[in-house]
């Protein structure tokens, strides 16, 4: 019976990576690879703060287990250094990113801090299990997110 759950545990766990997978490489260009390296991050970033913001909204149950591991992964996302994907050369191909991050990578960079720091205090919050901590932590790193793409995310998606 213990080799049976086993198997069925190790089943389960396989197709769930098999269906992550999926999605972070549903972006894989091998000619645009920064491009293709970036919009992978950004799906992880909305596939986990989506949840999320879901449950501070009441749209999904609460479940703070699974809001822990949410949040758990936006910080290892967040503490990744995703401006290496906007490297010279990298504004052309399929992108949504406008060309005035290349011109002005300070603010850009500036503004990549801001929801590093956002997301590592809603990992914060998340642990602290105050669910008004919670939704004030959300609350900012959507602003810091939507700072950024007001700013260098072209509302076209081009694929």
């Amino acid at each position: 019976m213990k080799r049976l759950t086993r198997n069925l545990l190790l089943s389960l766990a396989g197709a769930g990576c098999l269906a992550a997978s999926v999605q972070v490489t549903a972006h894989l260009n091998d000619k645009e690879p920064m491009q293709s390296y970036r919009q992978s991050y950004f799906t992880l970033v909305a596939m986990n703060f989506g949840p999320i913001g879901s449950m501070v909204k009441g749209e999904m149950p609460w479940d703070d287990a699974r809001l822990k591991l949410f949040a758990n992964d936006l910080a290892t996302l967040g503490s990744m250094d995703v401006s290496r994907a906007f490297g010279p050369g990298t504004d052309k191909g399929t992108t949504r990113a406008k060309p005035e991050i290349w011109s002005n990578q300070e603010d850009f960079r500036a503004k990549l801090e801001d929801m590093q720091g956002a997301v590592a205090a809603l990992q914060v919050a998340a642990e602290s299990g105050d669910r008004k901590a919670i939704a004030e932590a959300t609350g900012v790193a959507g602003k810091s997110c939507k700072s950024c793409h007001d700013e260098y995310k072209s509302k076209d998606y081009l694929y």
